[in-house]
This record gives structure tokens, sequence and C-alpha cells, in this order.
């Protein structure tokens, strides 16, 4: 690039995500790579009404600007399902954002100056790197095992370096993307006081709480925090439509002020007409219905893809076993590089393709994982991804 351009841009470079996205509009790969929701699923007749009743003079105010801060209604709504979830709140304690990516883009622009530290799980979400890394910040990571975060092991790191305070920690307690395991209740009850205790933020990332398809259901970050040094991100991307981009913020009425600042700033509102959509969608359908029906048809996915991958996979691969959401992490033998794998075998040979792990590691990469979904995809091509998938790697690896 020949223009004069920060310094921050050496920090933004082309990244995983954004291959895995053109790889998934190519009908020829069987991709287990974008983390993207079932098409089938999403409810198009219900929309298509919405949007039809919307779309006509006597709500030409849906096609209006409106509060940076979102539609005073759907906040209501939003509220009211936070309420229920533990998390007492109104609409004033709301803010409605592009997606869970922009609220995450809005806190690190708020909270973070160049050199800070940021606590993250080791391995994490992708996107959450791709939105913190221009603000330039320093990142320590924490180990993970089947229950989440591992906070004795955080622990152990503040305690060692008292004077170094994180500005934040960002966490994914329900079904983490990329393995896709979740935190057990202890630790989350560890994780809060620690914050209290050290003085930093928890950034509390939700885009799949509500994909829940077995196993019990934990409070949130948010509602077991006194001190409400919780900031809570949450989505509609993965239970009603992505491309509609509505999610939210919930936080303390100054922490909103001022990420509402920077959101007038950065693209004024979200889409008048999409909010208004959404809570036409909440007030005249059942959502939680429809997010039972997902939960089902996401619970089945996983069970064929996991019998898919005991079939036909080498024993030398593991693989996690998530009681919701849209994802399994795979951990290869030490060695195994799986970005060189895909490029060189998978995609040429069998047309199959999966997220290397080494990307989602925010200091030292791991070359020996990769993360996969199965939520997009019907089940004949499911199995015949894994089944051509299995056999590469039965000839790569052995049995």
């Amino acid at each position: 690039m020949s223009l004069p351009v920060a310094a921050r841009m050496a920090r933004v470079r082309p990244n995983a995500i954004r291959e895995l996205l053109r790889l998934g509009d190519d009908p020829a790969i069987v991709s287990f790579g974008g983390g993207y929701p079932d098409p089938t699923l999403f409810p198009v007749d219900e929309l298509a009404a919405v949007y039809a009743d919307l779309l006509t003079p006597a709500h030409a105010n849906t096609l209006q600007y409106t509060a940076s801060v979102g539609m005073p209604r759907l906040r209501e709504q939003v509220a009211e399902r936070l309420t229920k979830d533990g998390m007492a709140c109104d609409a004033d304690d709301l803010l409605v954002v592009q997606g869970g990516q922009q609220g995450l883009d809005l806190v690190a622009k708020m909270l973070l100056d160049p050199g800070d530290l940021v606590l993250t799980e080791n391995p994490t979400f992708l996107g959450a790197l791709i939105a913190f890394n221009p603000y330039e910040p320093r990142y320590l990571t924490v180990p993970m095992d089947d229950d989440g975060l591992d906070t004795d092991a955080l622990e152990s790191l503040l305690t060692a370096s008292p004077a170094n305070v994180p500005k934040f920690l960002y966490t994914v307690p329900e079904f983490q993307n990329p393995t896709g395991v979740s935190l057990s209740l202890r630790r989350r009850e560890h994780l809060v006081d620690l914050a209290g205790r050290f003085g930093f933020v928890v950034l509390e990332d939700t885009p799949y709480r509500e994909l829940r398809y077995e196993g019990e259901r934990l409070p949130t970050l948010r509602s077991l925090a006194p001190d409400a040094r919780v900031i809570h991100l949450g989505s509609f991307s993965k239970i009603l439509a992505p491309s509609m981009r509505l999610g939210w913020v919930l936080a303390d009425r100054d922490v909103l002020g001022a990420l509402t600042l920077l959101k007038t700033a950065t693209d004024t509102q979200c889409s008048t007409l999409n909010m208004a959509a959404t809570s036409a969608y909440l007030d005249r359908y059942d959502i939680d219905a429809h997010i039972g029906r997902i939960c089902a048809s996401y619970r089945h996915k996983r069970d064929v893809a996991l019998a898919g991958v005991a079939r036909w996979f080498p024993s030398s691969v593991r693989f996690t076993r998530a009681q919701g959401g849209l994802f399994t992490w795979a951990t290869f033998p030490e060695g195994f590089d799986t970005a060189a794998f895909m490029s060189g075998r998978m995609i040429p040979e069998a047309k199959v393709a999966w997220v290397p792990g080494g990307t989602f590691f925010p200091v030292h990469e791991e070359s020996h994982h990769a993360r996969m979904s199965f939520s997009a995809l019907p089940d004949d091509r499911l199995e015949d991804g894994l089944e051509r998938l299995g056999a590469l790697l039965r000839e790569e690896l052995g049995a």
C-alpha cells in the first residue's frame, strides 16, 4: 500500500475467516469452516410477512433514522429476555450493535491504549483478535481444558505479576469458539471473584448461549457480578438471521454512554428496518419455540458429525463433544500441520476445508488443531465430507 497509513495497519492482516467465507461460497467444497447457521432453519416465511407489513406507507418511519442506542421497543424486548436469564436490566442498560462483532470493536476502542494487556482464553475466537488488534494490545493467554478457561492458572498469572493489571479479560463461556467447551459454574464464580480482586473488566461474549441442546444451563458472568464489572455481549445472528446484523451490549450506563458515542461516530445507528423487523418478529412469534427447533437440529448434526469422526478418522485424532453451539475442536498428533494439510491435500484431493487451529492462538500458534463446524451442512454432505477427509487422514496418519 503506497498511502501513508497509520502504524496500527501493521496489525490488520488477511485472516482465516475471510478465506473460509470465500470457500463457503464454493459449492464444490464441503466446508467445515465458517460458523454458519443452517439456512434451512431461518424463519423465512415469518420474516417475509414482517417485512411486507413494515414496507408500507403506514410504517414509513421504519425507513427513517432512529436513535444511535437502538429502537426503544427492541431494547425493551431484549431487556425482558435478559432479565429472565438472571440479568436484571431495562432498555436503558442496552445498546443495539451491528452483531456481536461491533460490540467487540467498540469495547476495545473504548478501553485499549497501545501496549495495554488483554487476557484471553488459549485458543480464543479469531474474530475477537481481529477486532482488538488495531488498538495494539499485548496478549496474555490462559490455558483451557474440558471445563473451559482454567481460573486457577489465571489466578497464578495475576498473582505472579500484580502490577501488570489487564484492561480486560475476553471469554466465550458457552460452547466456546473455537473449542466448543463451556466454563464450569465453579470457574464462573472464581473468574468474577478474580475480576473484583485484581481490578479488571470481563468481556463476556455469548453468541451461542441459546444454542444449548443438552446439559444444565449455567448463569452468565454478568448475573454473578455484584459490582457489574462484566460487559455482556449477545446476538440475534445465531438464533434469527446473521444478515440482519443485530446484537446488543449490556453494561453499566456510564459505560453504555461512552460506547454509544463511539457507535455514533462509527455508523450512526443499526438499520431501523432490521430493528423494527426483529421487534415485530418477537411480538408476533414464539422465538423460544424457534430456538427449540434449531437446537434439536444442531444436536442431530453434532451426533452425525461425531459418529462420522468415530467411524472414519484415525484413533489418534481427538475431538471435543460440545453440549451446544456449532463447533467441535480437533486435536492431532504433535507435528501435524492442519493448515499445510488443508492447502496441500484436503482442498485439491478431497474438496474439503476446515479452519486451521493455529490462527486462534494469540501468542504462540499451535498448528496441530482445527476447528470444524457441522451446523450448515445437510446430513449427506456432512457424512460425505467426513468420509473423504477421514480417508486422507488415515493415509497421512495411519489408523
